[in-house]
């Protein structure tokens, strides 16, 4: 797949006096996110309306914040700040590690040593939240532990990804709708983002259990075969990996204590490999999750329903329909536990 350089406009100055005038600082990373200084997260006081609105905008076109926070959070403390956005309630759906502070249902541990937390997760490209039909409006990493020898995590631009598509990949990415595999719930492989208005491309390449495509110039839809859908996941894959080399994407090494934030309808997201290495080659990683509550339907076009039955019989008679927990594997031997 052929792509070409993309670049994000630089931070729009008066958002920057905003956050300036509250004592506070960002600055635009290298090609996409944004760095935020001197605004305390352990502060009981939530930041203005005004600074946390233009915060939420650098989320929704940079796509990431990441807090440089100068005293030591608690559990608290992230949880609180993971409600400044967004649907400003978490919506917590994971399992709960025994080391979790004080079994907090809201906090997700993971680690790359099953003793202090989940590991394995997050290995493929992918958006939170995908089983639910208002997905995941934004999560929060707070990192506890970096592992010393790296292990963070990569994200790519979802807006700038679709701007790199040549025009017939984007002409037909649109009429393309994915079934979630775990609950069948359906949406858009492409999608206005409802603050930035950019349109940006959206699928979980560790839990589609099929996709839908709407037939161009008539009515109706058919099931991707397996090739198809092979192909399909391989192209996605490859368009958002290209983000790494085309200024789109980044491989984010975290420090101790940072806290990221995602617009999670702006950036897909992965572990990187290194991240569920074994602590005898990395040194032990220690990082906690949160998920906020999704401010609206993430609905597919068409008049496709927002959920259909995939544990169900295949509706098209042909075509792949895979329920289950990774759905769809579209390669044989990778790490799919999402």
């Amino acid at each position: 797949m052929t792509t070409h350089e993309t670049k994000l406009p630089p931070i729009d100055p008066t958002r920057a006096a905003t956050i300036e005038e509250f004592g506070g600082e960002i600055t635009a990373l290298d090609p996409i996110g944004v760095q935020v200084s001197g605004i305390d997260l352990s502060s009981q006081d939530a930041p203005p309306s005004e600074v946390v609105d233009v915060l939420e905008r650098e989320m929704a076109e940079r796509g990431f914040l990441v807090f440089k926070n100068e005293k030591q959070l608690d559990a608290e403390d992230f949880l609180r700040a993971s409600c400044l956005w967004g649907g400003k309630e978490l919506h917590s759906t994971h399992g709960v590690h025994p080391e979790t502070p004080g079994g907090n249902p809201h906090i997700f541990r993971l680690s790359n040593d099953e003793r202090h937390g989940i590991p394995d997760v997050g290995p493929q490209w992918h958006n939170d939240g995908s089983f639910l039909p208002a997905t995941f409006s934004h999560s929060g990493y707070h990192i506890i532990r970096p592992a010393e020898n790296g292990g963070g995590t990569h994200f790519a631009h979802q807006g700038l990804a679709y701007e790199a598509l040549p025009e017939d990949r984007q002409e037909r990415w649109g009429r393309l709708s994915s079934v979630n595999s775990a609950s069948g719930v359906v949406h858009p492989l492409v999608h206005e983002h409802p603050l930035s208005g950019q349109k940006c491309i959206w699928l979980h390449l560790g839990m589609t259990g099929a996709v839908l495509e709407k037939l161009p110039g008539q009515d109706g839809f058919r099931l991707l075969h397996a090739d198809e859908l092979k192909q399909l996941c391989h192209e996605y894959n490859d368009i958002l990996n290209a983000g790494l080399t085309h200024g789109y994407a980044m491989a984010y090494e975290y420090s101790e204590n940072d806290c990221v934030f995602i617009d999670n309808l702006a950036v897909a997201h992965r572990a990187a490999p290194e991240a569920h290495m074994p602590v005898e080659k990395q040194g032990l990683r220690i990082m906690h999750r949160s998920t906020v509550k999704g401010v609206q339907n993430l609905a597919p076009g068409f008049g496709l329903p927002l959920h259909v039955n995939i544990d169900g019989p295949n509706p098209a008679g042909e075509g792949v329909w895979q329920g289950g927990g990774v759905g769809f594997r579209w390669e044989e031997g990778i790490p799919m536990r999402n």
